[in-house]
């Protein structure tokens, strides 16, 4: 259940476009992390007081574990203005209308109304959102200038101003735009479905390179189903279906402490060899040694229906540090950084390397 409080905005730690990292007191217990989405509650200003949805500091949670201000109660935001019919995290408190690149008030549904192609595009689908950076490295490091647009479906967080690492790397220009779908929002384009996302990326925004990935926090249950992550697979047949080249990045990992995700995580071979029905690339780095081994047997059960592409990994390391120097954005995952879990981050890098093969 929701835990409400109310607390007093005692100052701005930082901000990105889309949201606000504020120091609020709550009662008696002093300052905590909240964050505020402006274009839903308005802009919190030291002193104000606000009401605050406290769920994810009671359960201590690491990404997302802030306070979320729901509203500020002695200054509400203005009516928002403008065209738009998609109601969005639909019949929660915070339901936002959007207007929808498909949509027939959208300046963009002629082009979107019959569209049924991604006229070959490479679509990289990765079941994490902390891919997104490495996924870019090894795609622009080959070939550099490359228009990537990212799809972010709903299984992790809805607002896509949540991520820092989308406005890190739009702001660097290694990212073009983002197209948010489903029950998620904020993107430079909204859509219907991740079919409407995919097409919208392609045909209104130009995307060479289509990367589609959960947004943070994602949600696992330990189970061999009961992970959000699972979409991958049906992302896989989202691109088949509308002509586009699927490549499945796998999720590779030596240092998680959960032998189930050491080597191939079993999410991958889930959602890559259960749920995906259609057949994608699937790029195996070749880590060498016992534990490059080990992954390569790992991704070998998906050959019955994938193609394996082998990739080899030199220089990549290096063109990860610089990307994340260079577009200061921070290669973490599961709070693990870029030398404490290195395949990870070379998995998904030689993901994007074999992309840019492909075009």
């Amino acid at each position: 259940m929701i835990r409400w409080r109310k607390g007093t905005v005692e100052g701005v730690r930082r901000e990105w476009p889309g949201a606000i990292e504020l120091d609020v007191v709550i009662g008696g217990d002093g300052a905590h992390r909240a964050l505020a989405y402006p274009a839903l509650v308005g802009r919190p200003e030291p002193g104000d007081t606000v009401l605050l949805n406290t769920t994810a500091l009671a359960m201590g949670l690491g990404t997302g574990g802030y306070a979320m201000v729901v509203a500020i109660p002695d200054r509400l935001p203005p009516d928002p203005a403008g065209p738009g019919h998609l109601v969005k995290a639909r019949y929660t408190p915070l339901q936002a209308t959007v207007l929808g690149a498909d949509e027939q008030d959208s300046p963009h549904h002629a082009v979107l109304r019959d569209a049924d192609s991604l006229d070959g595009a490479p679509v990289v689908v990765a079941d994490l959102h902390s891919a997104l950076p490495p996924i870019l490295a090894g795609l622009l490091a080959a070939r550099p200038g490359t228009r990537a647009v990212y799809v972010l479906p709903d299984g992790g967080a809805l607002p896509a101003w949540f991520s820092m690492s989308i406005a890190r790397l739009k702001e660097a220009g290694a990212l073009a735009a983002t197209v948010t779908t489903g029950q998620s929002f904020g993107g430079d384009l909204e859509a219907v479905t991740v079919h409407t996302g995919l097409l919208a990326a392609r045909l209104v925004l130009g995307a060479e390179v289509i990367i589609l990935a959960q947004g943070p926090g994602n949600l696992g249950t330990g189970t061999k189903w009961g992970f959000s992550g699972v979409s991958a697979g049906e992302a896989v047949n989202a691109a088949a279906v509308l002509s586009g080249r699927p490549v499945a990045s796998l999720r590779v990992s030596e240092g998680d402490r959960r032998d189930r995700h050491v080597g191939v995580s079993h999410h991958s071979l889930t959602a890559y060899g259960r749920v995906a029905l259609a057949p994608a690339r699937v790029p195996v780095p070749e880590l060498g040694g016992e534990f490059g081994a080990r992954v390569a047997a790992d991704a070998a059960v998906l050959g019955d229906r994938h193609t394996l592409v082998p990739v080899g990994v030199e220089g990549l390391a290096d063109e990860l540090r610089a990307a994340e120097k260079e577009w200061g954005v921070r290669m973490s995952t599961m709070g693990r950084r870029l030398d404490e879990d290195l395949p990870y981050f070379l998995t998904a890098a030689a993901a994007g390397r074999y992309t840019a093969t492909l075009l």
